[in-house]
């Protein structure tokens, strides 16, 4: 098998004596890279949907899950394709289109001309983009919640939904 599998699924000891028959893979590479520990793994999430998992799927959620970037798409094919490298630029728009239509993911457009993605999350945060490098920086911030709640108070509304992006070059330049 030429794609990355969790060791804590059933597939992981059927990929593991694969790679040992064909030699495609050691224990020490299939065990070399995991997406963070968490009880509600993206992937699961998928499954929970209905939606079709695959073992490219598979792959792409772990990778888009362990980014701590907001990758594009080809950022995400790119690292996808280390762990298989059989893995098609289609499948990666596909499973992102998928994962959005669920709303599994958040597509963000921070004026650069590319689609970044990033997994959905319980928490809020808001997003601070390095004009110059073009690195994205997540950040919370009590008061600034507090103030956006009391301006839709003011305007005689309940805010249900916001999304917050501020741009700028860091202070040393």
């Amino acid at each position: 098998m030429r794609y990355w599998v969790p060791k804590d699924t059933p597939r992981f000891q059927s990929a593991l004596s694969g790679a040992r028959r064909t030699g495609t893979h050691t224990r020490q590479q299939l065990r070399q890279w995991e997406p963070p520990i968490a009880r509600d793994r993206l992937i699961d999430r998928v499954a929970s949907t209905g939606a079709k998992v695959t073992p490219q799927r598979e792959v792409i959620c772990a990778v888009l899950e362990k980014s701590r970037d907001h990758p594009d798409a080809d950022q995400l094919w790119k690292r996808a394709r280390r762990h298989d490298p059989q893995l098609s630029m289609a499948s990666v728009y596909r499973t992102l289109s998928a994962l959005d239509d669920i709303g599994l993911i958040q597509r963000h457009d921070f004026g650069d001309g590319r689609a970044r993605y990033e997994v959905k999350r319980a928490s809020h945060h808001d997003h601070l983009l390095d004009i110059r490098t073009g690195k994205v920086i997540e950040f919370q911030d009590p008061e600034l919640e507090a103030l956006k709640a009391r301006i839709a108070e003011r305007l005689g509304y309940n805010l249900e939904h916001h999304s917050l992006e501020l741009y700028g070059f860091p202070k040393s330049d």
